[in-house]
């Protein structure tokens, strides 16, 4: 049992959250790139698009489709300030630590994995 077990365990029991599939498209994505290149553009997104204080277009800076980090944001509530209060109890309007950057990488990571070995 992972430490990320209990969020997943609840995430599975949101219908909103447990709709998100990687699709072909994402898939071969993930295998063409690699996983060094995937998970750097996973902190890449997170960095820019989550970690300031006041993120810009808050609520609305992670598009649904078109990366598979975006699908997985979504999957694992690490998509808006909001999201990552209410499932990962890290508060807005502090800028994320580096710590809490590595944590929201790590759950995007980690439903990427199960994605691709599903």
């Amino acid at each position: 049992m992972t430490n990320l077990d209990p969020l997943f365990a609840r995430l599975s029991r949101s219908t909103f959250r447990s709709r998100f599939r990687l699709g072909v498209k994402e898939r071969q994505y993930c295998i063409d790139k690699g996983a060094p290149v995937i998970a750097q553009h996973a902190a890449d997104f997170v960095a820019r698009r989550l970690a300031p204080m006041n993120p810009s277009n808050d609520g609305k800076q992670t598009p649904m489709r078109g990366h598979p980090v975006f699908i997985a944001q979504h999957a694992t509530a690490t998509c808006c300030r909001g999201c990552l209060a209410k499932w990962h109890n890290i508060p807005v309007g502090v800028a994320l630590t580096d710590a809490q950057q590595g944590y929201v990488v790590e759950v995007i990571y980690h439903w990427l994995v199960q994605q691709m070995n599903a």
